[in-house]
């Protein structure tokens, strides 16, 4: 019995205890409708949360722990592509993870080859996927800032980074709240400018974290920021911030949601321009 079986024999057995079989049968056409319309996001979560918790109970470790368990067993020590490899193969065939994943990957990948920045900021490590990432496209003499909240998923991104390869003068971990470093990023990082911005944390946290960058002043002519996920979940304040403020050239590179298939997103591409 498949999974759609499953769900109108369930639907038609406890709607029809509440009202009448007649009533429950004729429900069923628009139960099937809206299951093949939206099968991707209930297949989504399925993966996401239910998968998940399950996991949680039974084996007491946290999803981002037992990614690092399959990738540090699954992978090469100093080797990036490795690690990606391995991240990409767990995610997208045992549990998902929201990482930005291989194909919107090659969009940052390409970005920061053309860029060559020198000063790179990341909001959001996660579990330092897209951390190593841009650590190992990133000229020699960068340096990359990345902010990460979660003190657990902070202390998995340190050990993927480490096990990368890549030390502390290349990839500096910061474990604090986004609006609470970025006021600090002068002062205490001794940063002037950022020539490239990575968003891949909270999407609420999108437009006041850039309106931060801006009024702090870590943001010159020039300087590259990237949103992932700005189309699913979504950042609608973000994007129509965007399109008034008149600071940014800027476009959407769309593309389907990481792991997944028929869900579709899309990452902001924004270069400040500075006010006219």
């Amino acid at each position: 019995m498949t999974l759609l079986t499953k769900c109108i024999y369930l639907w038609v057995f406890f709607y029809s205890r509440m009202v009448s079989p007649a009533i429950a049968l004729a429900f069923v056409p628009f139960l099937l409708t809206l299951i093949i319309r939206y099968r991707y996001f209930f297949v989504l979560f399925y993966r996401a949360v239910l998968v998940r918790i399950w996991r949680d109970c039974v084996t007491g470790l946290s999803r981002e722990e037992r990614a690092f368990q399959y990738v540090l067993t699954n992978s090469t020590p100093g080797d990036p592509d490795s690690i990606l490899d391995a991240f990409d193969y767990w995610c997208s065939k045992v549990e998902f993870i929201s990482n930005i994943g291989p194909k919107k990957g090659k969009i940052l990948d390409r970005l920061l080859m053309e860029q060559s920045p020198l000063t790179v900021l990341e909001l959001g490590a996660h579990c330092g996927y897209s951390t190593v990432r841009i650590a190992r496209a990133l000229p020699l003499g960068a340096r990359l800032y990345s902010i990460e909240m979660d003190q657990r998923n902070a202390a998995i991104a340190e050990k993927i980074i480490r096990l990368a390869g890549f030390d502390d003068d290349t990839v500096e971990l910061i474990v604090n709240p986004s609006d609470e470093v970025i006021p600090r990023l002068r002062s205490d990082y001794n940063l002037e400018r950022l020539d490239f911005v990575f968003m891949d944390h909270w999407k609420k946290c999108y437009l006041p974290d850039l309106q931060a960058l801006e009024g702090y002043g870590l943001m010159g002519k020039g300087s590259m920021i990237l949103a992932d996920n700005v189309l699913f979940p979504g950042a609608p304040k973000f994007l129509r911030y965007l399109r008034k403020c008149g600071l940014y050239e800027w476009k959407i590179h769309r593309a389907m949601l990481e792991y997944s298939k028929g869900i579709r997103d899309g990452m902001a591409e924004l270069v400040y321009q500075g006010i006219k």
